[in-house]
């Protein structure tokens, strides 16, 4: 069966456009098959159509629309993922307009699908008090607790995402001063981070103490009992079982919901309680835009409530008016009721 110009698009965008021009990582380009594979999927079973009779026009903006509509109904899918998808199929469209410009003016319409809104959310993170209870509570007697304490620590330490985390190698990690942390995020984009000092020791401890190849500095730093490195999934779970434990003796420390990223999240609200500039937090947490940063200060009441109150002026009188004071005039103020 000769492919069907879906199908040749579809395959040059995956292997070749996004990984060798856009340069998107690999968990970006899983995310965006994922999105086609359940495209896909809808169409052989709400559809009945085969995916390999696929066509560009079928993809029609009201089809895309009922594709969302089943993300979000069907597979009960939240908003913020019906959004994902929707915007993983039209950056596609976007690529496909410049390929096929016979197919244009159906890509920008689909480009031109409005994302969905969705209430907005307040962050999840822990005040100092939580952080420091969940690194108090970790044992350190055992080498599993002393590598959890060390992970933890890193977590918040450099408000790295969960992912970059994970990736840390022992060549990423520089114990002498100042110390520093070499973080890759998206886009394969580095940015050296410091860490405190006793972050520092910590790791320094971890690394004598519990592993394995310490003189490896290809190495997984953090890693399970095969030898492989920590996934996004390994992470959570390690995070999880010491705050559910801490959650019981101590239920007003933690929050409802914590997860790796809400780490970063607690680490990001402290730095900017502290006094640190928006700009350095931003190129902390590897923010392209500012704007993205800004929602930490958006959370930060404290700090509002702060800044009005510096930049008030009072308003109310401080001494009672005169015509308070006078009799005469409240007694034909008076008799006029």
């Amino acid at each position: 069966m000769k492919p069907t110009n879906f199908a040749n698009h579809l395959s040059r965008y995956l292997a070749a456009y996004l990984p060798g021009t856009a340069g998107l990582s690999t968990n970006t380009i899983a995310s965006r098959r994922d999105c086609f594979m359940l495209l896909l999927q809808y169409l052989r079973d709400v559809k009945s159509i085969a995916p390999e009779k696929v066509e560009i026009p079928v993809l029609t903006p009201e089809l895309i629309t009922e594709y969302l509509d089943w993300l979000e109904l069907e597979r009960r899918c939240s908003i913020s993922t019906r959004n994902l998808r929707l915007s993983a199929l039209k950056a596609f469209f976007r690529y496909l307009q410049v390929q096929t410009p016979d197919y244009m003016n159906q890509c920008q319409q689909i480009a031109a699908l409005p994302l969905k809104k969705q209430p907005e959310q307040g962050l999840e993170y822990l005040s100092l008090d939580g952080i420091k209870a969940i690194l108090d509570f970790i044992p350190t007697n055992t080498k599993a607790g002393l590598r959890d304490l060390a992970l933890i620590s890193i977590l918040y330490d450099s408000a790295g995402r969960v992912q970059e985390v994970a990736d840390l190698c022992i060549r990423d990690v520089r114990l002498s001063k100042p110390a520093t942390l070499r973080l890759t995020g998206k886009g394969q984009k580095t940015r050296i981070i410091p860490i405190m000092e006793p972050t520092a020791r910590l790791i320094e401890s971890y690394l004598q103490k519990v592993h394995a190849a310490a003189d490896d500095s290809n190495f997984p730093l953090f890693y399970n009992r095969t030898g492989s490195k920590l996934t996004r999934a390994g992470i959570a779970y390690v995070l999880n079982k010491h705050v559910n434990a801490l959650r019981i003796a101590r239920p007003d420390l933690i929050p409802e919901t914590v997860s790796p990223h809400s780490m970063r999240h607690s680490k990001s609200m402290h730095m900017l309680s502290s006094g640190v500039p928006l700009i350095y937090i931003r190129d902390y947490l590897g923010h392209v835009e500012i704007s993205t940063t800004e929602i930490y200060a958006r959370c930060d009441t404290a700090q509002k409530r702060q800044a009005i109150e510096n930049a008030s002026s009072p308003v109310s009188p401080r001494e009672t008016p005169l015509w308070h004071t006078d009799s005469s005039l409240m007694q034909w103020l008076s008799s006029l009721c």
